[in-house]
């Protein structure tokens, strides 16, 4: 059970709000928006804010959706790990990366399973949500794994944004629903 109770269809608000996070969605609420709605001003935010970090960056989705499930194990958020397993899957990703994504250390140093750019996102992930400072050898594979600086800060971005995200399903005891 989470912390606070998720709001019903009839307690969230405002409508142009709640329709723009459905549209979103494809239809839907979340658990997350639920609990977000309590403050219609934070909810529009982060909606704005992920929708544009899931759908108009340059960064590649398979490595968006790498660091999502990275992050989500390294802090325990089981909910975005459920939501970004099957993203990944659909980015391309593999059977074999979702599993190897349910312990970082491993996936990190998974030379077999991963790619360049795939691992430069996981220890880049492993290092900013662990350690917050990046270390020089961290930042430089990362960078020359992705080729350019726009998708480097979009890696960035997308890694710190969804610590936000994990860090408000854990604190709120946030889980999937049905699982």
């Amino acid at each position: 059970m989470p912390r606070l109770p998720y709001l019903t269809d009839d307690e969230a608000g405002p409508p142009d709000l709640v329709e723009a996070i459905r549209r979103r969605r494809g239809g839907r609420l979340l658990e997350l928006d639920r609990m977000l709605l309590y403050s219609a001003p934070l909810a529009s935010g982060w909606n704005e804010m992920l929708g544009r970090i899931r759908s108009q960056l340059a960064l590649p989705g398979r490595l968006r959706e790498i660091a999502m499930c990275a992050v989500a194990t390294m802090n325990g958020a089981r909910f975005e790990f459920v939501h970004h397993a099957p993203l990944l899957l659909q980015e391309g990703g593999t059977e074999a990366e979702v599993e190897l994504l349910r312990n970082v250390d491993a996936a990190a140093d998974a030379t077999d399973v991963f790619d360049r750019s795939g691992l430069a996102a996981i220890r880049l992930a492993r290092a900013m949500t662990r350690d917050v400072t990046v270390s020089q050898a961290v930042f430089d594979e990362a960078r020359a794994a992705l080729g350019d600086e726009r998708r480097l800060v979009e890696l960035v971005a997308v890694i710190a944004a969804y610590n936000m995200v994990s860090r408000f399903l854990v604190a709120f005891e946030i889980e999937p629903d049905g699982h």
